[in-house]
């Protein structure tokens, strides 16, 4: 592997391909190895791009997170035979991306396109048309139809039948379960 050492550009995104399932371990192997043999100066940063996604029902909420790239690792580091090494040496990684055995860089663009950061996304067990039941507030108890839900999923309209007549009621998505749940 001598022309590892030529490919040094300095700090640049490879990516690692791994066994399926095995991301979570690559990682913490690797933070083990940068520490045990003093490798921070060679690598940087370990990435394993993900979503957290929570789903709201009532008072209730569950987090779920999700690999966007299964099996692959993104790691920040100077490329050249040490860092290469402790890498594809790791339990679980098959090997790097790039034709043959020469691992290929991303380009600025493909790391700002990939989002290396993680994100956020809120989803709420019930829509718009959908019938709720109150479940914390001054309306607790009734039920009704959601007529609008806000933009951020903070805040949802919910249309409460009070005598001979709808009223339009503005609750916080949390007081707001779907009914048949």
């Amino acid at each position: 592997m001598s022309d590892i050492n030529e490919m040094n550009v300095g700090p640049r995104w490879y990516v690692a391909h791994t066994y399926s399932g095995y991301e979570n371990k690559v990682k913490a192997n690797l933070e083990k190895i940068i520490e045990n043999r003093g490798l921070g100066h060679l690598i940087f940063d370990i990435n394993i791009p993900t979503e957290v996604i929570v789903e709201k029902n009532g008072d209730k909420e569950k987090v779920v997170e999700n690999k966007i790239f299964p099996c692959y690792v993104y790691i920040k580091m100077i490329m050249n035979e040490e860092s290469w090494y402790a890498v594809r040496n790791i339990t679980g990684v098959t090997g790097f991306v790039g034709p043959g055995s020469r691992p290929t860089p991303l380009t600025e663009e493909e790391v700002a396109a990939l989002q290396i950061e993680q994100v956020t996304e809120v989803r709420l067990s019930f829509e718009v048309g959908d019938a709720v039941t109150v479940v914390g507030g001054l309306f607790e108890g009734y039920s009704g139809t959601v007529q609008a839900i806000s933009d951020d999923l903070k805040n949802v309209t919910v249309l409460i039948k009070r005598g001979n007549r709808d009223m339009p009621v503005e609750l916080e998505a949390t007081e707001v379960k779907a009914s048949n749940s």
